[in-house]
């Protein structure tokens, strides 16, 4: 089995970010430990890239991002004091700002002052937008041959006990936790069941399995609707690939022709083996790597679809 690797460090200690309106230098940027986001995990986030590409930075599917920021503080009573368009320009800013080509952006609002206890009723909304160079969230060699996953004992939230389909930072600690065992056993990655036993997603990644020819991916009642597993549907079917969305049992996995993960930092990896088991030849999957090629061509502005999902970082002047 392959070792599961390091992944790259994700924060900013240098340049600038955007806090509550206006950039600031990344290494004045604090909050008070009894901040009510660190205790209780009340805030709501999103993971964004930038791409360089022949015209500039762009970043990928920006608005769609944003408008499910909004969203997701919508679902949990959090009133965001700024607006859609203030959003997106803050995160074109801290890439412009940092002089940054490939990125990571990652916007995130959580309630600060008013103090500890639940009622968050005249809490302060912080909202934070940071961005640091970034590369393959997996590794450049598990983007090329696959990574090893295993199966985790911890599930996908359910739908019925909390809000699944907002990103809160709260409800990732069964990912967190999913990923500490994943990496225990000497695996790259997770893949967690649902409430059933069914297929749900990674630790933090949409997953993609080719069974008997078909391409299918677990349906999103227990999981996240990722832009990037949007975007992969997308482009499968100007392939003429259909995508086929269904409950999955776990022991499909292990019968798949090929399988891969999906997701903003994880883009489009192959998993080549589950549990020790081999998927397909243990290897990059001909239909993975021509999605994978195209994901690529268009985050990078080389595809029918980059126009349509790309929005340019406006040029800093010398």
């Amino acid at each position: 089995m392959a070792s599961p690797g390091k992944r790259p460090a994700m924060t900013q200690r240098s340049g600038k970010l955007w806090l509550n309106g206006r950039l600031v230098p990344a290494a004045s940027a604090k909050v008070h430990v009894l901040t009510h986001g660190l205790h209780y995990g009340t805030g709501v986030f999103e993971g964004v890239r930038a791409y360089a590409t022949e015209h500039g930075p762009a970043i990928f599917r920006l608005q769609d991002h944003t408008r499910r920021l909004l969203a997701s503080a919508r679902v949990v009573g959090m009133k965001i004091p700024h607006a859609f368009a203030q959003l997106c320009a803050a995160q074109l800013s801290v890439v412009k700002e940092n002089r940054l080509q490939d990125a990571y952006i990652r916007p995130v609002a959580f309630y600060a002052d008013g103090g500890l206890g639940i009622n968050v009723a005249n809490h302060k909304v912080v909202t934070v937008v940071a961005a640091f160079a970034f590369g393959a969230y997996l590794g450049k060699a598990g983007v090329e041959k696959g990574i090893d996953v295993g199966v985790s004992s911890f599930r996908r939230p359910d739908p019925a006990g909390t809000m699944v389909h907002a990103k809160v930072c709260g409800n990732y600690i069964n990912s967190v936790m999913a990923l500490a065992e994943a990496k225990r056993n000497g695996y790259a990655e997770a893949v967690m069941l649902d409430k059933d036993g069914y297929l749900s997603e990674g630790s933090g990644e949409n997953i993609f399995l080719k069974l008997n020819g078909e391409l299918v991916t677990p349906t999103t009642e227990a999981s996240l609707n990722g832009i990037t597993r949007q975007t992969i549907i997308e482009i499968a079917a100007g392939l003429g690939v259909e995508v086929v969305e269904r409950r999955i049992a776990r022991d499909e996995i292990y019968a798949a022709e090929e399988a891969f993960f999906t997701g903003t930092a994880a883009e489009v990896t192959p998993i080549a083996s589950v549990d020790g088991v081999k998927i397909g030849t243990g290897r990059r999957g001909r239909l993975t790597k021509k999605l994978q090629q195209a994901y690529f061509d268009c985050v990078r502005g080389r595809h029918a679809l980059s126009e349509k999902h790309l929005t340019y970082v406006p040029r800093k002047r010398a």
